[in-house]
């Protein structure tokens, strides 16, 4: 009993500073239009990490952890709220990217605030539309038995195992508007990246540096936000014992490593946070 004691306050004070770690890693830099995007995906990561860290790290601690339906429920709704978003933002800073490189001259003229606003709007609803189509297709499921799921968080495939009718079907919607949107937005960001990278023959080799070290930092985001995503979501309603490590790397994990791989990828990322902090002082 100590020793379990002793490993449930080692989880709580590790989960807790990586918490704060994200929380101050993710405080938007909204003074430079250059980092519109970077600045509203670190609010979407500071509340996506909100939705289900701070409940993980005070149930690290009591044996017995109990969640009520609705907190339940909202807690679906909202990580796919966030994380839908995420998707969108992310598709939006590609093409971002892609204008900056690609067409540096029309960048102001095509990037201006109006559409940068328009597409940040288009993500929030995004995400709206992707969290409140999963909570409308599981609140009026009947959930019956022991109401116990193996996992840290409420989240769709656990709580298709409580559901007392055949949830094959339902399962196979929520992969597709999950795991294939996770999917195909993944390939597209992908190929997106070849292309600017493609385009890079033209540039001089100081800007050819350049543009690499930004596209390998988003590229790095992407692939540590998309692919544990689309590993768990990706298939029909199952569950494996290595999911909550997924998830534990999606939802604490990377949110607290994109604010240190855009600011060590970007010199003049650390230009703003350095002259930021020399203000201060």
């Amino acid at each position: 009993m100590a020793n379990k004691n002793n490993m449930q306050k080692i989880v709580f004070a590790v989960c807790l500073l990586i918490y704060v770690i994200s929380m101050v890693g993710n405080v938007p830099l909204r003074k430079s239009p250059l980092y519109f995007f970077l600045a509203h995906l670190s609010f979407v990561d500071a509340c996506y990490s909100s939705v289900n860290t701070p409940k993980m790290i005070t149930d690290s601690l009591p044996a017995k952890k109990t969640t009520l339906f609705n907190a339940c429920m909202a807690q679906v709704f909202a990580e796919h709220f966030m994380g839908g978003a995420e998707v969108v933002l992310l598709t939006v800073m590609a093409y971002d990217l892609y204008v900056a490189i690609c067409k540096p001259l029309h960048y102001t003229t095509i990037m201006n605030w109006r559409v940068c606003s328009l597409l940040v709007g288009v993500s929030w609803v995004g995400g709206f539309l992707h969290g409140s189509i999963q909570i409308l297709f599981i609140l009026p499921l009947p959930f019956c038995g022991l109401s116990v799921i193996d996992h840290f968080m409420c989240d769709l495939n656990p709580l298709l195992k409580l559901v007392c009718t055949d949830t094959h079907i339902l399962g196979f919607f929520f992969a597709a508007n999950s795991g294939f949107i996770c999917l195909l937005n993944f390939l597209v960001l992908l190929l997106s990246y070849v292309v600017i990278l493609f385009s890079l023959k033209t540039h001089s080799v100081v800007g050819r540096q350049k543009a690499v070290s930004t596209c390998a930092s988003h590229i790095t985001v992407v692939v540590l936000f998309f692919v544990p995503f689309i590993f768990v979501y990706m298939r029909p309603a199952m569950t494996l014992p290595i999911d909550k490590a997924a998830a534990v790397f999606y939802t604490v994990i990377t949110p607290m490593l994109k604010p240190l791989i855009y600011t060590f990828r970007n010199a003049q990322m650390k230009n703003v946070i350095r002259n930021s902090f020399d203000r201060k002082i």
